[in-house]
């Protein structure tokens, strides 16, 4: 049937204008084309959240960890370009009703310069949120320096970071006030240790007793697993009054350094005291000057 006998159809049917007829045709193929378009942003989106996926799982130490953040990205393109779309078509279905668009989108712009102006903090945190997550900086489970406070990140989103420190308190922080972050746990943790033996000591005999009990540990299925590497003695680092400071580092999984760190010396400690390795003595208590001033009690 030509287009011209549909909509006299239309107009007859409905009772209207062959005008309405064609404004109400028009409107239907640009909510037809529109549904369509949501459908293949839809799959592309999914094609691209699958590709994302698969390349950062093959380098991510987290399993898991790359695709949550992956699925939030996608989420908030889909949320942002669905609304776009959409907004747009109620524009072109006014504009076939004879509405004048242009009031609409001055009166928009002019609305959104206010918002702007109201809401930059929070237009802030959010960008700032979405870069944080793009570039994948933090992690839920890391532990994070921000601003220079230190805790095990609970939460991120979009708006703020949210650190629990050891006292268990929690500091919120806005995602554009963010000035200085360092993460501690990207990739691998690392626990560095200082031991410290007097100087009569053979330091080659101490450190074949460190790398004796690490590797008993890494030998162990509960601590072979938190240890990526065998330990590394970076050799004598220093010298105080009374000790020679062996300094060493251990290479662990995220979060794991403090766990493998301190049965390492518990070891340790034990391992010295059966092959005989004397640790410094320790520093002598400070003499009150006013107990030293006291005279004697009387005989």
């Amino acid at each position: 049937m030509p287009a011209n006998a549909w909509e006299s159809f239309i107009a007859r049917l409905l009772g209207i204008g062959i005008n309405a007829a064609q404004g109400l045709i028009r409107i239907a193929l640009i909510v037809a084309a529109a549904y369509f378009a949501v459908k293949l942003m839809r799959v592309a989106l999914n094609r691209l959240e699958f590709l994302l996926i698969r390349a950062t799982e093959r380098t991510s130490v987290s399993p898991g960890a790359a695709a949550k953040r992956i699925r939030t990205l996608t989420s908030v393109l889909w949320t942002i370009g669905s609304g776009f779309l959409w907004f747009t078509v109620v524009l072109m279905a006014l504009g076939q009703f004879g509405v004048n668009i242009g009031p609409i989108l001055a009166g928009a712009g002019v609305v959104g310069l206010a918002v702007g102006f109201g809401a930059q903090h929070l237009v802030r945190d959010l960008v700032s949120g979405f870069f944080l997550l793009l570039e994948n900086q933090i992690r839920v489970g890391d532990m994070a320096i921000i601003n220079g406070t230190g805790g095990l990140v609970e939460s991120i989103s979009f708006r703020t970071v949210a650190l629990r420190d050891a006292s268990g308190v929690v500091y919120i922080f806005p995602n554009g006030s963010i000035n200085t972050l360092a993460n501690a746990t990207m990739d691998w943790s690392a626990y560095v240790i200082d031991v410290a033996v007097s100087y009569k000591q053979d330091t080659d005999k101490a450190i074949d007793i460190m790398r004796r009990v690490a590797d008993e540990m890494k030998a162990e299925e509960e601590y072979g697993l938190l240890m990526l590497e065998p330990i590394e003695i970076f050799g004598v680092d220093n010298f105080t009054d009374t000790a020679v400071i062996i300094k060493a580092r251990f290479k662990t999984q995220p979060s794991q350094q403090h766990s493998v760190g301190r049965e390492f010396r518990r070891r340790l400690l034990k391992a010295f005291d059966v092959e005989g390795v004397e640790l410094p003595p320790a520093a002598q208590r400070p003499v009150n000057p006013r107990a030293a001033k006291a005279p004697a009690p009387p005989a």
